[in-house]
């Protein structure tokens, strides 16, 4: 689905893009200088603490497999993991 809407430059250059779609917290924006198109493609943030998972794409691979294998109801009970909390 395209949708296409004509923006109008405030008094000082600047153009109102109106509320962010859910879950975008930004834009990335390209700039072709000969034809003059900005594309602006929209971005999610995600804490710090969770980007090494986008960075390791084995740990990526393995984590959507799993998610695959639970939404085809393909589980394995591996019982409790209560041993393995660290509470400090």
């Amino acid at each position: 689905m395209r949708s296409i809407q004509t923006l109008k430059p405030d008094a000082k250059g600047r153009v109102c893009l109106g509320p962010l779609a859910a879950g975008v917290s930004s834009y990335h924006l390209t700039y072709d200088k000969v034809s003059g198109k900005i594309v602006l493609e929209p971005y999610t943030e995600i804490p710090l603490q969770e980007a090494w998972l986008f960075q390791n794409g084995e740990a990526l691979r393995s984590v959507r497999r799993g998610m695959k294998q639970s939404e085809g109801n393909n589980l394995k009970d591996a019982g409790s993991f209560a041993q393995y909390i660290n509470e400090d």
